[in-house]
């Protein structure tokens, strides 16, 4: 019993950091939008200043705790992530903190924008949805109904 109790809690500073948010550079982006082996992964990027994005944060994660196999949730938050602690906070109230997130770090946003997915104009919220055979799907502005189940 002693060792599972240990095993378990070394194992806490793992999760903790993998939620936790960490910084996104151009040399990143590569890896964050290659397709997943299996089911799809959703990238939701989103603004300290944006009206929608909470609820849009907010609405993503109850989809992808209907489909947990089946897609992968990250955030990307497209101020820098100088402010840390602001981003943090909101990934919190939008009880999205558990998931991976990034936050730019690059001087020039627009590359990253570019870079993650060129027919972006930089407008937030903005969802990519990436699936395993390579097919994406963007969608800009506030998720309804209909486009939560475009989704999955």
């Amino acid at each position: 019993m002693k060792r599972a109790l240990f095993a378990l809690v070394s194992l806490l500073p793992c999760a903790a950091l993998a939620a936790s948010l960490q910084p996104l550079s151009a040399g990143d982006v590569a890896a964050l939008v290659k397709p997943p082996t299996h089911g799809e992964r959703i990238i939701a990027l989103w603004a300290l200043d944006c009206a929608y994005c909470e609820g849009n944060l907010s609405a993503l994660a109850t989809l992808q705790r209907a489909h947990p196999n089946d897609i992968e949730l990250i955030t990307v938050a497209t101020d820098s992530y100088e402010q840390h602690d602001m981003l943090q906070m909101h990934l919190k109230m939008a009880q999205v903190d558990n998931y991976p997130a990034r936050a730019y770090t690059e001087a020039s946003p627009d590359r990253l924008n570019f870079l993650i997915d060129p027919s972006w104009g930089g407008e937030t919220p903005r969802v990519l949805v990436i699936r395993a055979n390579g097919s994406r799907m963007g969608i800009s502005g506030e998720l309804g109904p209909a486009q939560l189940q475009r989704l999955h």
